[in-house]
């Protein structure tokens, strides 16, 4: 794949993070997708859970802003979302893991309704709440179950969402 498609697939993804649809990636993407989450679980904001999702919100968009946000102006432009995925993460996933990972932590506790792990269902819900359409929401949660045990570990959730933000390909 050259770079040229490459980039136009990160591309892709910056809609997902676009919750407002503003053309711009900024602080308040982040706590509407916080707000959305727990909304769709029906977890309050002042919960531990609650302020767990928000300050991992946070988090995610501090470490956004300081990989893709070049001119400094507190938004992620499409083109800063696509240089910045493309140049600084594409050889080193990991990193984008590692900055969603407070925010993936504190959903995924949210989303974990039973302990046991989240399932591909509740899984979908977090992506439908994050304005994925609902058949794609299944398809990739299901994916996530990557050894088909009707659960989902944090593993799995860190890796595919790290692989699908800064990979051409969906997560296995």
């Amino acid at each position: 794949m050259d770079s040229a498609e490459y980039e136009r697939k990160i591309a892709s993804r910056f809609a997902a993070f676009d919750q407002d649809h503003n053309g711009s990636i900024d602080r308040e993407d982040f706590s509407r997708a916080a707000a959305a989450v727990l909304a769709e679980f029906s977890v309050t904001a002042r919960s531990d859970k609650g302020q767990a999702v928000y300050i991992g919100a946070e988090a995610f968009w501090q470490g956004m802003a300081g990989i893709a946000d070049v001119d400094g102006d507190q938004r992620v432009s499409r083109e800063e979302f696509v240089t910045g995925a493309a140049k600084r993460l594409r050889d080193n996933p990991e990193r984008f893991g590692e900055i969603a990972r407070p925010f993936l932590h504190a959903v995924y506790a949210v989303a974990d309704e039973d302990g046991r792990g989240v399932t591909p269902e509740a899984a979908a819900r977090v992506m439908r709440a994050l304005g994925i359409e609902g058949r794609l929401a299944d398809g990739a949660a299901a994916a996530l179950d990557a050894d088909s045990d009707g659960r989902i570990s944090e593993r799995e959730v860190l890796a595919g969402f790290a692989a699908y933000c800064v990979t051409p390909e969906q997560p296995r």
